[in-house]
């Protein structure tokens, strides 16, 4: 079996390989759904754009909930910290998503314009406030989360939500917001053709645009605005039991800039996310949708490959009490526990990956306005 240091490393990236693959995944279903009231302006048209990921959608949310279960076996300090101080941003995301199921089902079993034209709205709110209640959380991770422990790892969250909605988090909440409308954007351009084809072309160069902007302001703002990054200052047994009290930690203006000093090849990343974005807006705007959906996905992982470089090893930080802040060293579970979870992962992965590749060739081409008008009994 692998060392536990080691596993912890692996679960650190697992992790993050989980949560790109839900923004990648669910992340073009949610854009479709953030898009839907705007690129279609009938029912035909609407249609048109729920079909697109009508067939696979729940699928692709899979990602979250594997995020969610990983999260829960791998980081159960995090997990149980997250839902107590995060609670009604999380119930927030978690209501929002109920109006997908539903409103997948339900939109077309009665030919009646109000009937669907609340469903189409609903959709839009199941596809567009969790990616910027994610967005928000990350904001707020970045500048530390009020919670600490007592002597028996008890956490106390003493903030309070408006608190999470401070200016940095909502700026991370755009970033976080545009880019999988971008992302949804571009994906619906690749998939359809005409009218519907030309809007989501324009709504996902904008997006793009306003992701690229956003993330560079917020970066700005992270290294001149004065936010503070954390720093371990103590010495470190990366082998040690899980204990978050275990360890000093220090506030600076450069703890969130340390990583990229060290090791320069990662900045790599960031130029990623932009570089990524500015060229899905070209290939789009020259109907290579298919490689701007791979430039598209690419920008996603250096975005969130941005925050997540700068963060290690921090996971959650703590603004209210740094010693108790949770990362990849203490926050862990056992070692045998990342040893049965990460042979599992060994083998199950590629076989969702390859089912997965499969079942969107199989379903590949472009969703027509005369494919839905000659079958008006589509589920969708």
């Amino acid at each position: 079996m692998l060392d536990y240091p080691t596993l912890k490393v692996i679960w650190w990236l697992l992790v993050g390989v989980l949560l790109v693959g839900f923004a990648i995944m669910d992340g073009h279903d949610m854009g479709v759904g953030t898009l839907l009231p705007f690129v279609g302006k009938g029912d035909d048209e609407r249609r048109v754009v729920i079909n697109t990921v009508g067939a696979h959608w729940e699928g692709n949310q899979v990602w979250f909930v594997t995020g969610g279960g990983a999260i829960f076996a791998a980081w159960p300090l995090v997990y149980a910290t997250a839902f107590s101080g995060f609670y009604w941003a999380m119930m927030a995301a978690l209501w929002a998503l109920f109006f997908r199921p539903v409103g997948f089902t339900y939109r077309s079993k009665i030919h009646d314009a109000t009937w669907r034209s609340t469903w189409d709205w609903g959709l839009f709110v199941g596809g567009a406030v969790p990616p910027l209640i994610f967005g928000v959380a990350f904001g707020n991770l970045l500048q530390g989360v009020p919670f600490g422990f007592d002597d028996y790892l008890v956490s106390t969250y003493t903030g309070t939500f408006w608190q999470l909605l401070n200016p940095f988090a909502l700026l991370a909440g755009v970033v976080s917001s545009a880019m999988i409308t971008m992302h949804g954007g571009v994906y619906l351009a690749h998939r359809t053709e005409g009218a519907v084809q030309q809007r989501a072309m324009r709504a996902a160069v904008g997006a793009a645009l306003l992701m690229v902007a956003a993330f560079i302001g917020a970066g700005l703002w992270l290294r001149f605005g004065g936010i503070q990054g954390y720093v371990i200052t103590s010495a470190l047994d990366p082998a040690a039991l899980p204990d978050p009290l275990a360890k000093v930690v220090a506030r600076s203006a450069e703890g969130w800039w340390l990583n990229y000093a060290k090791q320069p090849l990662i900045w790599l990343l960031p130029a990623l996310g932009i570089v990524g974005a500015l060229l899905a807006s070209a290939l789009t705007l020259s109907r290579r949708t298919l490689s701007a959906f791979v430039a598209s996905s690419l920008a996603i992982v250096g975005v969130i490959g941005t925050a997540g470089a700068a963060m290690f090893p921090f996971v959650m930080p703590s603004s209210s009490q740094p010693n108790a802040s949770l990362t990849v060293w203490d926050s862990v579970s056992s070692h045998l526990t990342l040893g049965l979870m990460f042979w599992a992962t060994v083998i199950f992965m590629p076989l969702i990956v390859v089912y997965t590749s499969w079942a969107y060739r199989v379903m590949r081409g472009k969703v027509t306005l005369a494919h839905i008008r000659a079958n008006e009994h589509n589920a969708y």
